[in-house]
């Protein structure tokens, strides 16, 4: 794990600060990272992160959350996240969990924040659940979209998915 937060990307607001409207627009028209990936089946996971409390979910929890963020992009990365997190650069839910991926798109560094964060977590348990029983990522993000609006009075600024497949 990083001992640090990477800088916000260019045009990202950094931690702290709203982003401009059009810095929210802008990031909403940059594709998600690794969606091409699909479903992608990890191997050799680094350690999860950890912290010197208790998290806000039960472990297994916390696991299948990371889990399901490092082997499902095509999923998460279409999936806003309504804590606040697009502050910090968050451009979906994907990025609360995953902070880097290699060339091949395996994760080499776990994002901390998705450890500490009931929104983050429930968003992404509640899209790996609806993935498990066949509904699309399209319909994943509609309920999740429906639930959460209005939340925390924001979202990550996170591409659509394809027409297409979804």
């Amino acid at each position: 794990m990083k001992s640090g937060r990477a800088a916000a990307p260019p045009g990202i607001a950094d931690a702290g600060e709203q982003p401009s409207p059009e810095q929210a627009a802008a990031a909403a028209t940059v594709p998600p990272r690794w969606p091409e990936l699909g479903p992608h089946k990890q191997t050799n996971l680094p350690p999860l992160p950890t912290q010197a409390y208790a998290p806000p979910r039960p472990p297994d929890v916390m696991r299948a959350a990371y889990l399901f963020a490092a082997e499902h992009p095509e999923i998460l990365s279409y999936v806003p996240c309504y804590c606040g997190c697009e502050r910090g650069g968050h451009r979906g839910n994907e990025d609360c969990f995953v902070a880097a991926r290699d060339s091949r798109g395996d994760v080499t560094d776990w994002e901390p924040h998705g450890l500490e964060c009931t929104v983050c977590i429930d968003v992404a348990t509640e899209a790996r659940q609806m993935f498990a029983s066949g509904a699309s990522v399209r319909d994943i993000r509609a309920a999740v979209e429906k639930k959460w609006a209005g939340f925390n009075g924001g979202h990550t600024p996170t591409a659509a998915p394809p027409s297409h497949g979804s």
